[in-house]
């Protein structure tokens, strides 16, 4: 047997002192635009602001009226209870959008507002219709405060629809 054959040796490499460095697209927007997100401290202290707080409070107050009474054994009561808590979840997330500023990069809410508007002002009327003590008289106070109230959130969103409006305009306009 033969002995083996050393390998060749090869003349060291020439070593570099550059360094390179490379990131994905990912990760280089990522870091943009989590850089860019900003707390609005004084969105708050502006009349749709106040408006979109208001309108939480309140909506909450209508849903939970109702919610304590068996309104599910009424139909009239349930259509107010999906208009309340839907634009209450909604109206929490859209807080949260202005707050953190995200609404420079996502459209106007004057669809959100407007829809709001009109669906509580018909939830609004179909509750104040449907309160009457022959029903139940035991919830007659519940869902007389929560029509009441009702009525409240209603003016609430259609303020918000008329800045929405005159914010979407004035961009339209320039």
């Amino acid at each position: 047997m033969e002995p083996p054959v050393p390998p060749q040796e090869q003349p060291p490499r020439p070593r570099s002192h550059t360094v390179t460095t490379t990131s994905s697209s990912f990760t280089a927007n990522l870091s943009a635009s989590s850089s860019t997100l900003a707390y609005d401290r004084e969105f708050l202290r502006t009349v749709p602001g106040l408006l979109m707080v208001t309108e939480i409070v309140l909506g909450l107050l209508v849903w939970t009226l109702i919610a304590g009474t068996e309104y599910f054994l009424y139909p009239a009561f349930g259509w107010v209870m999906f208009v309340a808590v839907f634009y209450w979840v909604l109206t929490v997330f859209f807080l949260i959008i202005y707050m953190t500023m995200t609404y420079t990069r996502i459209p106007q809410g004057l669809c959100f507002n407007g829809s709001a508007f009109v669906l509580y002002l018909i939830a609004a009327i179909v509750d104040a219709s449907s309160v009457t003590k022959d029903l139940d008289n035991h919830n007659y106070n519940s869902w007389a405060a929560s029509s009441f109230f009702a009525f409240v959130v209603t003016s609430c969103y259609a303020g918000n629809t008329y800045f929405s409006f005159i914010s979407w305009r004035s961009r339209t306009l320039q």
